[in-house]
């Protein structure tokens, strides 16, 4: 899988590139990582990304025309006389506070691409004339940050761990927190006694199915005790099936 990011920024991105599962996915050749510059993409000798917004206002907001630039060569297939062709294999994607919220089932969805590029915004945001070259603005909370690096960074980890291969045991993805709608289940380690606390004995019992049931059930008394919201949505959705 291929991730493309447009920043102002491109050094923030220099220990994400080379730590944990992303650096081995890279060496791996499971995923690669290309980081743009925008200013490379900028028309006069300064480099100017910005400018100031027509109208009233403070801040300043990202030109169009770098942006536009930078897709073209990317993608060139989808971008033809002024406008985005249907997507296909690939999405482009908006990091702003005003996006659909990220979580774990957006993460599934934007697994399935081959090529996903991210436009990171900065200051008040983009030129509006771009968005008719974006498939999707996301999102990854209610709350504003400086840029979309820091966002980009948390959706590309986030997906990279659904591509086959990147995470070496793939039974350890699907019993991450959120991968099927309920929080994960307790886990222990050695010693089996630590500072009065045990371990529960079922876990100790080598008795498979007696386990897969307590982690089941804690799985849900967890969500109900930390995020009861999650397990209402829950509900509602296996009423709406049935």
């Amino acid at each position: 899988m291929i991730f493309e990011i447009l920043t102002l920024f491109p050094e923030m991105y220099e220990g994400f590139l080379k730590t944990s599962i992303i650096a081995k996915a890279i060496k791996n050749g499971i995923i690669r990582i290309n980081i743009h510059n925008l200013r490379d993409f900028a028309k006069d000798r300064h480099r100017t990304v910005d400018d100031k917004s027509f109208g009233p206002g403070p801040g300043m907001v990202l030109k169009a025309e770098p942006i536009y630039k930078a897709l073209k060569k990317i993608i060139p297939e989808r971008i033809s006389a002024n406008k985005l062709l249907p997507k296909k294999t690939s999405g482009i994607i908006y990091l702003s506070p005003q996006g659909r919220v990220f979580n774990q089932k957006t993460a599934k969805e934007l697994s399935k691409y081959r090529q996903l590029i991210f436009i990171c915004g900065h200051y008040e945001g983009v030129d509006e004339r771009i968005f008719r070259f974006i498939d999707e603005e996301i999102s990854i909370g209610d709350y504003v940050l400086t840029g979309g690096e820091l966002p980009s960074m948390v959706v590309v980890d986030a997906v990279s761990r659904l591509v086959k291969g990147v995470v070496k045991k793939e039974e350890s993805v699907e019993c991450d927190s959120f991968y099927n709608g309920l929080l994960d289940y307790p886990h222990y380690t050695r010693p089996r006694i630590w500072r009065g606390g045990k371990v529960p004995e079922v876990l100790l019992s080598g008795n498979h199915k007696k386990i897969d049931e307590w982690r089941k059930k804690k799985a849900l008394d967890v969500t109900e005790k930390k995020r009861p919201d999650i397990l209402e949505s829950k509900k509602k959705e296996i009423r709406r099936i049935s």
